[in-house]
């Protein structure tokens, strides 16, 4: 019976890896049977990663993709399915690594409720199955090119010593007759061919015979050519005229041996570019210490289950995310904020996953395990932004869809111009040629030059907590030519703090905190909270206040130490008969700088104004001036008050500000504004953090999530800044620009040279200067195309945001 899947548990992305992929024409192929699956809605394969990344939908059978992706020729590894059906929530963790799929039916698949499925916690799964697979593909590749290059090597140097070395070739004519000479070529070819060039026969052929030749296909052909051509001259002479009965075996074994090479080191670069979610791997703690039964015990982390108490001491990692219960301490959440100076945590306090406790000890309640956890979701994210199809880079699949035949017709052409046309021995000429058409037009480069620049681009942008929940960001955020920003949460930290207190004369500034404190600590509003923080942070001990009364409207009175004190707004001190002419300065001061005046009346006189505000991120203003820098506009769109809009824009540079609108109104103002640049080809960004910016985050050309905020805003946005701060909107659009860059500079090498090699190959330059390309030269130059596309997107790793503006 079927394996059935719940594709509408999380509706996100899952990514599996296929073996067998090894060239830009065998991505537009699984990319195509993977979409003819029922129940697939959207499909994408990454070269770089050689994964596979489809979004499901009903009906959706994993084993009918299994068998979809085993029809073109490549392969699913075994439990690969499983395990990325686990991570997506789409199968319960309970099921064995292989079972899906094989006599087990589940209408109603859903998470284990246990939460224990942190045993395959998505850190594991993209961090180190991703490094295995690569340390297979090395090893393999590296047997394989020994085994070449020790057979290669001395027939290369017998046949191309004879070429350029008369003595030698005298020399060798005495110890060896040429037929026999040849029947010892013949075997060394066989055995590289059969044994370690086996790959390119046993990928390349049947895709030829399905009329669907891929790199593989143009590599197979080229070398049995030459192997085939010099089989004729060795077993079969007569079939050949005199002048034409020449050997290539070594040509043949060259190739072979330099394409191995070149896989191998594409193999080694393309592991290094996966190093951000190995990185974020390394953050998972790998044990727990937990009360059980009455014990403090340790346990696996992947075994810990939500409502767990977890005992932490000093120097540990933190094993998943939660909520302090007592104790203090200070933790390391660098990895989540980027901020170096570690956070202190009290009874209350939230706690991630992966981050550092320094000094102190205290125990959490676990909230979030598994693939709940905050760092479990970032490596997602990462992983599916690497995944990611950018539009660019399905205009270079769908022309590497039609440059492998349009090569072999080119190849095909070439050898009968040299036939036909050719000097003597035209055969011979015929061959080499095309050979080396074959070879030099293997579009590797082609393929790479998109996805290597994705994932390193990606990664490097993760480290900067920047990530790109949808790929399309990444290369639109480079024409962004307006920011809009929400205030609340995203300019501003959204939660008010206490900012100034100016008393009457002969009354001290923290008497007067401490009596107000009192007061506000029967309240639960949030400006009370600021108020009674601030006292607490500067040690004022803080009495219990008697006869607590709230005047709708007004403000709130108490009797705090057998003294009466009053706080409100300047109609309750009014209505108290007391004038607040003596602070009109202050306050008037204190509304043009975006705070709240309050007043404080003690035993009936007028003691204190106190200035209540949501303060700037500490990024803020920087982070403005940077975009403007970069010549990005700013503007602001807000549901507060004017006035208060106005004097936080002021602060921050911002010039066009849209206050005092619902939710509604902040998509219309956002439709507006990017309507009047949809014309220019220029977009438009949101950023925001609350619930009522989700609209407006869907509304804009990107949207941009403050990744302290609520996951509806999350889930809206097409880019996450898990720090926090406006900062990571500059980081978004200088890793876009830069990575952009990258690739257009790959795509003209590995373009260009296709353009400029090919004719070469095919003999353009013989008639002229008498020049041609050699098949082995061909093969070598092929390999250091793609070594040099790898190269250059790895650069993306040491990009300074800086650099990038």
């Amino acid at each position: 019976m079927n394996q059935t899947v719940n594709p509408n548990r999380f509706r996100e992305p899952f990514t599996i890896p296929v073996e067998g992929m090894t060239c830009a024409s065998c991505v537009r192929r699984v990319e195509n049977a993977a979409a003819k699956v029922p129940g697939i809605d959207k499909s994408a394969v990454n070269f770089a990663t050689k994964k596979l990344t489809v979004e499901s939908a009903d009906g959706f059978l994993p084993e009918e993709l299994e068998k979809a992706i085993k029809k073109v020729g490549y392969e699913i590894p075994p439990g690969a399915m499983d395990h990325a059906l686990r991570e997506a929530g789409m199968l319960p963790a309970a099921i064995p690594a292989g079972h899906a799929g094989h006599g087990h039916h589940h209408d109603h698949a859903g998470p284990d409720p246990s939460g224990r499925d942190q045993a395959d916690h998505a850190a594991h799964a993209g961090g180190h199955d991703h490094a295995h697979m690569h340390q297979g593909e090395e090893g393999k590749l590296k047997r394989d090119l020994a085994i070449a290059f020790v057979l290669t090597l001395p027939l290369f140097v017998l046949e191309m010593g004879s070429h350029f070395y008369d003595p030698f070739h005298h020399w060798l004519m005495g110890v060896i007759d040429t037929q026999n000479l040849y029947y010892l070529y013949f075997l060394a070819a066989t055995a590289v061919i059969f044994w370690p060039g086996f790959r390119f026969l046993r990928l390349g052929l049947p895709a030829l015979l399905r009329g669907a030749p891929e790199m593989n296909s143009l590599v197979a052909v080229g070398v049995l050519a030459a192997y085939g051509y010099s089989l004729v001259t060795t077993f079969a002479p007569d079939l050949l005229p005199e002048s034409a009965r020449f050997v290539y075996y070594e040509a043949a074994t060259a190739i072979v041996t330099l394409i191995l090479f070149g896989r191998l080191l594409e193999a080694r670069a393309a592991g290094r570019t996966g190093e951000a979610i190995k990185k974020l791997a390394g953050l998972q703690a790998k044990t727990a210490r937990v009360e059980r039964d009455g014990k403090t015990v340790d346990i696996a982390a992947g075994e810990v289950v939500a409502g767990d108490i977890v005992v932490i001491r000093p120097g540990e990692r933190i094993p998943v995310d939660g909520t302090v219960i007592d104790g203090t301490s200070n933790v390391d959440e660098s990895m989540i904020s980027g901020e170096p100076l570690p956070v202190e945590k009290a009874a209350g306090a939230t706690v991630v996953g992966g981050t550092i406790n320094k000094t102190g000890s205290f125990r959490f309640r676990a909230d979030k395990v598994g693939r709940d956890t905050m760092l479990a979701q970032i490596i997602r994210m990462v992983e599916q932004a690497q995944g990611a199809k950018l539009p660019i880079q399905t205009l270079v699949d769908k022309i590497t869809a039609w440059f492998v035949p349009v090569v072999i017709a080119f190849a095909i052409l070439t050898f009968a111009v040299w036939a036909f046309y050719g000097p003597s021995p035209a055969l011979t000429h015929a061959l080499i040629n095309a050979v080396a058409v074959l070879i030099i037009a293997c579009p590797c480069a082609m393929g790479l030059a998109v996805p290597t620049s994705i994932v390193v681009g990606g990664g490097r942008a993760a480290e900067f907590g920047v990530l790109f929940r949808k790929g399309e960001a990444l290369q639109e955020l480079r024409n962004v030519s307006l920011v809009v920003l929400d205030k609340t949460g995203t300019v501003t930290k959204g939660r008010p703090e206490l900012t100034d207190l100016v008393t009457t004369e002969g009354l001290a500034g923290d008497e007067v905190l401490k009596l107000v404190a009192s007061v506000e600590a029967q309240s639960e509003h949030p400006i009370a909270e600021a108020i009674v923080k601030a006292a607490e942070a500067k040690g004022i001990a803080v009495p219990k206040a008697e006869k607590f009364e709230s005047v709708t409207g007004y403000g709130i009175q108490a009797v705090v130490d057998g003294r009466k004190v009053a706080v409100g707004a300047d109609r309750f001190m009014e209505k108290l008969g007391l004038s607040v002419e003596e602070f009109a300065e202050a306050a008037s001061r204190l509304a043009d700088e975006g705070k709240t005046p309050l007043y404080a009346a003690v035993d009936g006189k007028l003691a204190a104004v106190i200035g209540v505000a949501d303060p700037l991120k500490p990024a803020s203003r920087a982070a403005i001036r940077a975009l403007r820098e970069m010549g990005v506009e700013v503007a602001m769109v807000t549901g507060d008050n004017r006035r208060t809009a106005e004097a936080i824009a002021r602060q921050v540079g911002i010039t066009r500000v849209v206050a005092e609108v619902l939710p509604e109104g902040k998509v219309a103002a956002v439709h507006e504004m990017r309507a009047q640049r949809s014309q220019s080809g220029r977009k438009i960004a949101f950023v925001g953090d609350g619930i009522n910016d989700a609209p407006a985050l869907a509304e804009a050309d990107i949207g941009i999530a403050i990744g302290t905020g609520t996951d509806v805003a999350i889930e809206s946005a097409d880019v996450v800044l898990v720090g926090g701060e406006l900062s990571g909107a500059v980081s978004a659009i200088a890793m876009s620009r830069a990575t952009m860059v990258n690739i257009k500079q790959n795509l003209f090498w590995a373009f260009g040279y296709n353009v400029a090699l090919i004719p070469v190959a095919a003999g353009v330059l013989y008639p002229t200067f008498g020049l041609t390309l050699s098949p082995m030269i061909a093969a070598g130059a092929m390999a250091l195309s793609s070594v040099f596309v790898l190269g250059n997107a790895l650069r993306l790793k040491a990009v300074k945001i800086g650099e990038t503006r």
